[in-house]
């Protein structure tokens, strides 16, 4: 929306839109700067928050998903804590480190002015990126808040984005005229909207209904079985999972035969997986070893085969595991998924496309499913959502033309000045990518080291998505995993750490790391 700016109500050095997991950990790292934080909601926890289900788990043990200065209670616990447990813990955080004061609640960003410098297209594209911190403002940014209808407007040097790829702005499936929502005579809802629902209207939602899920991702298999855990009984009717592309799944850690992370989460496996910017030596290793990566990723796939009902069910993807792995689309299975399966509460229906009908979902076959109620679990438009705030030329910069945000070690854009984006990449462990990039750009804040010349960072992201377009299909993702560790080793060396982390080479090459590998009071 356009806005009219009467006045600044404020300025100030830093300053930051969102408080989920990546705000928070932007605001204890930069809180030496007393940064201002808009939160659009009444809440910290971003996703957690806001687009978490009754059922709703965290994908990892609690060891693998917490601060590196900040363990969990009973960390060694193998359980996989609740969305609450997730909540108490961020919120625990943010309370010992009194960041909250910071958070501006109930503020969103409407827009965003650029102020700075680089005011025609011909400097859009300097030698050099410059300080964050400059002494004067580069981004004006306007709020509204549920206490008044104005717009405020904020001057700062340096914004860090941390609104997220989730939540906020749901992705619709497109249909054909006349044969969409408002042909359907039941209720259909997005994943974003059933998470605003208590655990009691969601129970009566689904309660004896004919229930069609679309989608087969971590939000689809959630709903599956709260359906299905809705209609237990005689009376009770089953959750039908409409499927378009089929994920690996995989069962807890604690139930596998074989511990297949530790291979993908240590030091001596990243040697498997390519890298931008590796010496002769490895690159000499990444190719003599990329027949075992290609094996071992087929043996997965038939462990796979053989530890869950993938075949019976036709639900072994096509793609191999690996690209699953390196898109970070894998899922957890939820307790009971495939047992609620046997007892046919949960059904599937693999559809390239369908619309709707008054009772129900038709699809390109001709034939049709009846249903009451149907939840859309189709993802979210989260870099629309980020162009739409940015002013241009920014906006069309911000994505490249594949459709990824190139960012120099995931958090700047080589081309948008006195601005990071934080939680836009992802890992098998989002919290620890997002905090050592806010301690990376904490210290590049504080000008303890120099970022390389623009040419040369966009060289650098240019290789990352090579390297992603050759590992997996589904490289708009902009996932990691498969050389995370790498990429965590570039960002220690830049800051002047070490970036073997481990206290032994054999603990270096075998042991997985983990957040508290990388707690910067290691290197006071």
């Amino acid at each position: 929306m356009a806005c009219e700016k009467n006045h600044i109500q404020c300025s100030s050095k830093v300053g930051i839109i969102g408080a989920g997991i990546s705000g928070i950990a932007a605001a204890k790292q930069l809180r030496h700067y007393s940064p201002l934080v808009f939160e659009a909601s009444n809440s910290i926890g971003g996703v957690w928050k806001h687009c978490s289900f009754n059922s709703t788990k965290l994908q990892t043990p609690r060891c693998d998903f917490e601060f590196s200065d900040y363990p969990w209670p009973e960390r060694d616990n193998a359980s996989f804590p609740s969305h609450v447990q997730v909540l108490e813990y961020l919120h625990n955080y943010a309370t010992h480190f009194d960041v909250l004061k910071y958070v501006k609640f109930n503020s969103k960003v409407v827009e965003i002015r650029y102020v700075g410098d680089r005011t025609s297209q011909l400097d859009m594209k300097p030698k050099e990126y410059g300080s964050l911190l400059n002494g004067n403002p580069a981004w004006e940014v306007a709020v509204e808040t549920n206490q008044s209808t104005k717009v405020q407007w904020y001057a700062f040097e340096f914004l860090v984005v941390c609104i997220g790829k989730y939540g906020d702005l749901p992705r619709m499936p497109v249909f054909p005229p006349h044969q969409g929502e408002e042909a359907f005579l039941g209720k259909v809802l997005h994943a974003l909207d059933y998470a605003k629902l208590d655990k009691d209207a969601a129970h009566k939602l689904l309660k004896g209904k004919k229930v069609a899920v679309v989608g087969y991702k971590k939000s689809a298999l959630d709903l599956a079985v709260e359906c299905a855990a809705a209609n237990q009984g005689p009376e009770g009717q089953p959750c039908t999972m409409v499927i378009r592309t089929l994920h690996w799944t995989v069962p807890s850690y604690w139930i596998w035969g074989l511990p297949f992370f530790l291979f993908f989460s240590t030091r001596s496996s990243q040697f498997l997986h390519e890298r931008p910017y590796q010496t002769l030596f490895k690159t000499l290793l990444c190719l003599l070893l990329s027949p075992m990566r290609r094996g071992i990723s087929k043996f997965i796939e038939s462990y796979l085969a053989w530890k869950l009902p993938l075949a019976k069910y036709g639900l072994k993807p096509d793609h191999p595991f690996v690209e699953g792995y390196a898109s970070c689309q894998m899922a957890i299975l939820p307790e009971n998924f495939f047992e609620e399966a046997d007892k046919g509460n949960i059904l599937f229906k693999r559809a390239s496309k369908w619309w709707f009908w008054s009772r129900g979902i038709e699809f390109e076959d001709k034939t049709r499913l009846e249903a009451d109620v149907v939840l859309l679990a189709t993802g979210y438009e989260g870099k629309k959502k980020l162009q739409d705030l940015l002013p241009e030329p920014f906006s069309s910069l911000v994505v490249d033309s594949s459709g990824i945000m190139p960012l120099y070690r995931g958090t700047i854009h080589p081309l948008i000045p006195n601005m990071a984006f934080v939680g836009y990449i992802e890992s098998v462990s989002n919290l620890h990518t997002a905090e050592l990039r806010c301690i990376w750009l904490a210290r590049l804040a504080d000008e303890k080291f120099k970022l390389p010349g623009i040419e040369k960072m966009l060289e650098q992201t240019n290789e990352e998505i090579q390297v992603m377009k050759r590992t997996t299909r589904f490289y708009k993702r902009h996932c990691i995993s498969t050389f995370s560790i790498n990429h965590s080793d570039d960002i220690c060396e830049e800051m002047g750490w070490n970036s073997w982390r481990k206290k032994n080479w054999f603990s270096e090459a075998f042991s997985p790391y983990n957040s508290q590998d990388y707690d910067e009071n290691k290197e006071n």
